[in-house]
């Protein structure tokens, strides 16, 4: 079944472009073919609300070209054994049907809180796409959010570089848990915003009423966590609501932009508690991710984008979903502006791609010469054949950056960067790869880079 899955996504990448495949069928697996259904799972509801809608008929079309005999195709949202026991599937006749009525309750239920939580209804787990630089830090959401406060990941410390997702996947969580169980104080606030308070309950002298506010949640959001001050006072209020509502087993959900370790204004004994679980990291989205964010932003806004748009788009913003988002945008609004296409927004050059900004065609030399200065060292030292760790780093970064900006084969890039053959080149790529998914600070250094290449 597998090989003959494989085949049906062989013949339906000849059939769609580039953006299309790499969108809608990444991570979609053929489930089984019994009495004439064959069941196809996605990986989350609008993946598999698209497939059904867009691409249902090239989906038959290639079973039969591959002698499946079948009587319908039924598309189901993959069940993560991670996070709870395999159960029946979920049918999309079923989400459709139901999903509008559990939305509207938990509206309503939230609508009838004694109190603002700070949550917005824009933010959920069905808009949030899901890829493999995110899909650990979702099933810990999924966790927390079946059995808050009660589980393995309290806290829960969300890190990851602006613009990757943090506000929307701890605000989805919040919004799903006051869904299931309108009852719970759920509460989201940023870092800015707690301190605001606690500073003037002291001026007002109402201290005693921030401690019963904050310590009489079930969960707590805090957002932002980096912008904490260097305040005794106020880390102490944060340290002692922290630690009440630990021990009563109430969910905290802390997001920051770095480490716990990392932010210099924080107290060590605070740091170490937060981390006490092991922090979880958003990482950069893939290009099949950002074609993905990109289609579902736009389907959002009532927008069929072409997959040439979807394609541009993705190829030139490689930096985080708010700056992929802008750029949306941008050429939705000179569509509007224009009444034309975004797609002739992008051929008639009015968005511009990054080699354009840049000036001229990019080269190697411009890139080599980039990650040099930007490592503080020399073109010659760099491209030398030294062995000290953070000279064969830079090395390698620039045989990354090589690859995925200009597409260079493995033996040009051998020959640039002064190495003997592809197979250093290949092992370079893949180590910076994956570093890039575990080293927050590579991954700094790497956009920074990236950011001076084309200012």
């Amino acid at each position: 079944m597998f090989d003959v899955w494989q085949n049906v996504l062989a013949e339906i990448e000849q059939n769609v472009s580039r953006a299309a495949f790499a969108t809608w069928f990444t991570d979609v697996t053929l489930l089984s073919i019994d009495g004439g259904v064959v069941i196809i799972e996605a990986p989350n509801v609008f993946k598999a609300e698209q497939l059904s809608k867009r691409y249902d008929e090239n989906i038959k079309t290639a079973l039969k070209n591959n002698q499946v005999e079948f009587s319908e195709v039924e598309y189901r949202i993959k069940s993560s054994s991670k996070v709870r026991p395999r159960g029946r599937e979920i049918t999309m006749k079923e989400v459709s049907s139901g999903l509008g009525a559990t939305v509207s309750r938990g509206r309503t239920a939230a609508m009838l809180q004694n109190f603002s939580n700070g949550l917005s209804s824009d933010y959920s787990l069905s808009n949030f796409v899901i890829g493999s630089s995110n899909e650990v830090a979702v099933s810990v959401a999924q966790t927390i959010i079946k059995n808050p406060g009660k589980n393995r990941f309290n806290p829960f410390f969300l890190y990851g570089g602006p613009g990757l997702g943090k506000t929307h996947l701890v605000q989805a969580i919040g919004n799903e848990i006051v869904r299931r169980n309108p009852k719970l104080k759920v509460l989201y606030t940023t870092t800015n915003n707690f301190y605001a308070e606690f500073i003037k309950s002291l001026r007002q002298k109402k201290g005693d009423s921030f401690a019963k506010k904050y310590r009489g949640l079930d969960v707590l959001i805090i957002d932002d966590f980096q912008a904490i001050m260097k305040k005794e006072a106020s880390q102490d209020e944060f340290f002692n609501t922290f630690n009440d509502l630990y021990q009563r087993k109430k969910q905290v959900i802390v997001t920051s932009d770095r480490l716990p370790e990392e932010i210099k204004t924080i107290d060590a004994r605070l740091a170490s508690r937060l981390a006490w679980t092991g922090p979880i990291d958003l990482q950069m989205p893939s290009f099949e991710e950002r074609c993905a964010i990109l289609k579902t932003k736009a389907e959002l806004q009532g927008y069929d984008l072409e997959d040439e748009v979807v394609e541009f788009i993705a190829d030139n913003v490689r930096s985080n979903v708010r700056e992929l988002e802008g750029e949306l945008n941008k050429v939705l609004l000179y569509a509007d502006l224009k009444n034309i296409s975004p797609l002739e927004v992008i051929n008639n050059g009015i968005i511009t791609s990054r080699k354009d900004r840049a000036g001229s065609a990019l080269t190697a030399k411009q890139i080599i010469n980039k990650v040099a200065k930007c490592c503080d060292l020399t073109v010659a030292e760099m491209c030398g054949k030294s062995r000290v760790a953070h000279i064969k780093t830079a090395r390698q970064i620039a045989m990354y950056l090589l690859s995925e900006e200009l597409g260079m084969s493995t033996t040009k890039i051998a020959l640039e960067v002064g190495v003997k053959d592809h197979t250093t080149v290949m092992h370079g790529i893949k180590k910076i790869r994956e570093d890039l998914k575990l080293n927050f600070k590579l991954r700094e250094k790497v956009e920074e880079i990236r950011e001076k290449i084309y200012a």
